[in-house]
C-alpha cells in the first residue's frame, strides 16, 4: 500500500485511540459516537491488514505494530500541529525593507539592540544601511529621498518627527606629541589658541550638524589646520600633532589605550550633543519602516532611565 492510500482521518482517529487509551475517551475527545469510532478503527485495520488495538469490555491495549503505528502518528501529527502554530505566528509575515541613514562611528549598545530586536521580530525584512552626516540626513528625509535617519543634533528637527535616543558625549583631544598631551584637566582658555581639526560640516555653516555647535560652545577653533568630513582622517590629523579636535571617545577608545590619543578634559563644562531618529511622518513610511520607528519608542525609556 503506498502514500496516497493512506487514510489520513482514520489515521487522525486511531492517534486519538491510542492517546485516550479507549474507544469512550476518543469518542468524547472527538465528539462524535462510538460505534464511529470503532469503525474507523477497524477500516484502519483493514486497510494496513494488521490488528493495532488488543480490546474487549475490560482491556484496552495497543499491539506491537500499534504501538509502532502510533509513534509514528505522534511524529506526524505533532509535525502538523507545529506547521500550523508557525502559520499562525505573525512575527515574521512582514516583508519588505528598513532603508536608513546613520551618522558615521556611532557606537551605541541601544541602536544595537534595536536591529536586534527588529530581527527577532521581522527575520523576513532587510535592512539597507548607508553612512551620511547629519545635516545630509535631515536633507534627504525633508525631500523624502529616505525615510529614517539616526543625527547628531542639538535640538529636533522642524517640520520632522524627531524621536531623542541618548546623548552622545564628546571629548577633545591632541596627539601623544602635543604639549598637553597627559596632563588631565585643561581650561578653555588654554586651549583657544591651539592649531584645532575640524570636521568640515563644522565650517561649511551647516546647522544641523552639532559640530559645528561644539565647536562654538567650546570656543575653539580660531585657527583651522586641518579639515575632514571622515572621522577616521579627523583623527589621523590629531594623532599627527596637526591640531586638537573633537571627537566622540566610544570611537576612539583603541586609540586612547594605545596612548596615541589623549582627552583633553575640559574643567568648564562638558560637551555633548543628542542622538536622534528622525524619520518623515508615519502615514508616509512603509509598514516595515512604522514598526522600526514603534520599536525604536518601545527601547527609549528603557535607556533613558540608566543615562
Amino acid at each position: 500500500m503506498g502514500l496516497e492510500d493512506l487514510n489520513w482521518n482514520l489515521l487522525r482517529t486511531f492517534y486519538v485511540i491510542a492517546q485516550e487509551r479507549s474507544i469512550t475517551g476518543a469518542s468524547k475527545r472527538l465528539g462524535i459516537s462510538q460505534p464511529s469510532v470503532s469503525s474507523a478503527l477497524q477500516k484502519l485495520e483493514t486497510q494496513l491488514d494488521c490488528q493495532l488495538v488488543f480490546r474487549d469490555s475490560r482491556h484496552f491495549e495497543l499491539t506491537l505494530r500499534g504501538d509502532k503505528v502510533y509513534t509514528e502518528c505522534r511524529e506526524m501529527f505533532q509535525g502538523a500541529d507545529r506547521i500550523a502554530r508557525l502559520a499562525a505566528d505573525k512575527l515574521d509575515e512582514e516583508q519588505g525593507e528598513v532603508r536608513f541613514q546613520i551618522i558615521s562611528n556611532l557606537v551605541s549598545p541601544m541602536i544595537d539592540e534595536l536591529m536586534r530586536l527588529y530581527h527577532q521580530r521581522y527575520p523576513s525584512v532587510r535592512f539597507h544601511v548607508e553612512v551620511r552626516n547629519s545635516h545630509e540626513i535631515v536633507r534627504n528625509i525633508s525631500k523624502r529621498h529616505i525615510g529614517l535617519g539616526f543625527c547628531l543634533l542639538t535640538r529636533p528637527v522642524l517640520n520632522l518627527d524627531s524621536l531623542r535616543l541618548f546623548r552622545e558625549e564628546f571629548c577633545i583631544f591632541c596627539g601623544a606629541e602635543h604639549p598637553l598631551f597627559g596632563q588631565p584637566n585643561i581650561t578653555e582658555r588654554e586651549l583657544r589658541q591651539e592649531p584645532f581639526i575640524s570636521f568640515t560640516c563644522a565650517t561649511e555653516g551647516m546647522g544641523l550638524e552639532p559640530m559645528a555647535v561644539l565647536k562654538a560652545s567650546a570656543n575653539l577653533g580660531r585657527r583651522i589646520s586641518g579639515t575632514s568630513s571622515n572621522l577616521r582622517e579627523v583623527k589621523r590629523m590629531i594623532v599627527a600633532g596637526l591640531g586638537i579636535g573633537i571627537l566622540p571617545p566610544d570611537s576612539v577608545q583603541q586609540d586612547i589605550d594605545q596612548g596615541v590619543l589623549w582627552p583633553l578634559r575640559l574643567t568648564d563644562r562638558p560637551i555633548g550633543a543628542d542622538v536622534f531618529l528622525v524619520h518623515a511622518p508615519m502615514a508616509e513610511l512603509s509598514a516595515a519602516e512604522r514598526r522600526f520607528v514603534e520599536a525604536a519608542e518601545e527601547l527609549v525609556p528603557l535607556y533613558q532611565e540608566v543615562e
